[in-house]
């Protein structure tokens, strides 16, 4: 007999701008492994424009949308989701968290020392990581002898738009860019032990990683420049052929249900997967060094 599915996680949504609108209350109520049961947000309407299309509970508090979930997904700020996330870590409710985990390395730390210290279970919302494009191209770059990398993530929504949000303008492409692309270095290329930063992070920032195994990376990050569209790409080199990658023909729609799903069965078994909290202060501790001095 085939054993029942479990129930969906029950989610509660922190957050209700663009990016909660469009990714993860759309993603957290498609199901079936979870179930969007309530959001909050600082302004009430802007939680109920969220919340309608999906029958989803405003809630009044965030102590509320606590009481009413077994996880939270956070769509805020990072320093409110630094605040916010310790809280709820301390309540028992599993966490699927955005990047940056804070707005400083002691933020972050903050955050992976509580859900450490309460065993729940926590989630990053790389967005790309959960495409399989990408685990094909890691799949890929670990069976390569690199010896050097060039990268970049490039696009023009800090210039205006509903993206060109008040961190987003304050802290630039460094907190927001650079995660995605130090995470693909770092498990393309090999541990990276040092980095440094160069720029402005507002408008132009180039990074120099050093990795574990001698070889050297660039990342090039800027959300003020103008393109038709954003533009990710990592090149691998070595004595063999050169691996690419690049996301101008990938549908992020894709990513999705993975990363929904993924994070449901982590819940469910009690068990986070590689990216949880504690690559998330991996990826903060990396953050900090490229800090231009």
């Amino acid at each position: 007999m085939t054993a029942p599915a479990p129930a969906p996680v029950r989610v509660g949504l922190a957050g209700a701008g663009p990016w909660a609108r469009a990714m993860h209350a759309r993603m957290l109520a498609a199901g079936p492994e979870t179930e969007l049961t309530a959001v909050w947000a600082r302004r009430p309407e802007a939680a109920a424009r969220a919340a309608r299309p999906h029958g989803a509970a405003v809630a009044g508090s965030f102590a509320e949308l606590l009481a009413g979930c077994e996880a939270v997904a956070f769509a805020v700020p990072p320093a409110v989701q630094a605040d916010l996330a310790v809280r709820a870590a301390a309540a028992g409710r599993a966490l699927l968290l955005e990047k940056p985990l804070g707005p400083d390395l002691a933020a972050a730390r903050a955050v992976a020392d509580a859900v450490a210290a309460h065993g729940v279970v926590s989630q990053l919302v790389l967005t790309k990581r959960y495409h399989p494009a990408t685990r094909d191209f890691l799949r890929r770059a670990a069976a390569a002898d690199v010896t050097g990398a060039r990268s970049c993530y490039l696009h023009g929504a800090f210039l205006g738009g509903e993206f060109a949000t008040g961190w987003r303008l304050a802290h630039g492409a460094l907190l927001d860019l650079g995660p995605h692309l130090l995470d693909l270095l770092d498990a393309a290329v090999g541990p990276v032990t040092a980095v440094r930063g160069t720029g402005d992070p507002r408008r132009w920032i180039e990074l120099t990683c050093e990795h574990e195994n001698g070889a050297v990376s660039q990342a090039s990050l800027s959300g003020s420049v103008r393109l038709p569209a954003a533009r990710t790409r990592v090149e691998l080199y070595g004595p063999g052929d050169t691996l690419v990658y690049d996301t101008a023909g990938l549908d992020h729609e894709e990513c999705w249900p993975v990363l929904r799903r993924e994070f449901a069965a982590a819940v469910r078994a009690g068990r986070p997967g590689a990216l949880d909290a504690r690559r998330g202060l991996r990826l903060q501790e990396l953050l900090d060094q490229a800090l231009p001095g």
